[in-house]
């Protein structure tokens, strides 16, 4: 719902939309409030055209209206599936962040919480992100400050991610065709041991884990300990409804990584994937080609 005093600020926000400016860094912005005049109802515009990034701003005073697009033109079925994800700093301040649509704002995060550093997920048909300054006395140690990402909420193992669909998160297997499709097209991709399980202390948490085979991943998040023969090692985000257990079975282990941590994606067990690949390989429905021995 708008509110009343808000009323200024989305209007100002329609009328300058058509004479917006590219930030020079079309993945990351900087900007400051201090080259705000607090007398004027105008709405800086920031335009962002990558899948990650960040915004920082200083001083923060008025408003900023955040426009977030991936950098390539798709097709209006991905646009559909893309939803923006925001972590703010745990530092940051001075702002509430806002969705708006069609003239109504409402909370996405409010200053008070992003200390906590939660993610937050919202579908582009929810709105854009409309970041207005908290009136202050004195703004000079003042920091609005946030990482963002553009993540497809369809695929293999999406459906884990926890802060697309809150509340929504089912332990559900991959089918034979997302178990093939995700060894391929994920974020990370290897065989091996749960070695400590999660604490179950929330709706999700850490799993540490050894790989003995890594076939992909895109950042560091395993680490080589080859020295003391134990392969890579690492920590995977597990939701609270995904039991696992620790020195058991081999799994194969894929995922998507989010704000630099790993969350599981598909992971059946290794010895099944193995006569899946097999049995795919020899129909030629293999999407990619990997040494599974």
């Amino acid at each position: 719902m708008l509110r009343p005093w808000a009323a200024h600020w989305v209007t100002a926000v329609l009328l300058c939309r058509a004479v917006a400016q590219y930030s020079s860094d079309q993945c990351s912005w900087r900007g400051s409030g201090l080259s705000h005049e607090s007398h004027r109802r105008d709405v800086e515009q920031v335009y962002l055209r990558c899948s990650q990034g960040s915004l920082e701003w200083l001083y923060p005073t008025g408003a900023i209206f955040v426009n977030l697009r991936p950098n390539t033109e798709p097709s209006s079925g991905h646009t559909a599936a893309l939803h923006a994800c925001i972590k703010p700093y745990t530092h940051s301040q001075g702002s509430h962040v806002y969705l708006e649509h069609d003239g109504d704002l409402r909370m996405l995060l409010a200053e008070k919480d992003q200390a906590l550093g939660t993610v937050h997920c919202f579908s582009p048909a929810e709105g854009a992100l409309f970041v207005e300054a908290v009136p202050q006395a004195d703004i000079s140690r003042r920091i609005t400050a946030f990482q963002y990402e553009l993540v497809s909420s369809q695929g293999p193992g999406a459906h884990l991610f926890p802060y697309m669909h809150p509340g929504l998160v089912t332990c559900k297997p991959c089918s034979d065709e997302d178990v093939l499709m995700a060894v391929c097209t994920s974020d990370f991709a290897g065989s091996g041991i749960f070695r400590g399980a999660p604490s179950g202390a929330t709706d999700h948490s850490p799993a540490v884990v050894t790989l003995s085979r890594l076939f992909r991943q895109k950042t560091r998040v395993f680490a080589w300990g080859g020295a003391r023969g134990r392969g890579w090692s690492g920590r995977i985000n597990v939701p609270a409804q995904c039991s696992v257990q620790p020195v058991g079975d081999e799994y194969l282990l894929t995922g998507s990584v989010h704000f630099g941590d790993a969350w599981l994606g598909c992971a059946p067990r290794y010895k099944d994937f193995q006569k899946l690949y097999l049995t795919a390989q020899k129909t030629g429905r293999n999407p990619c080609e990997i040494d599974t021995d």
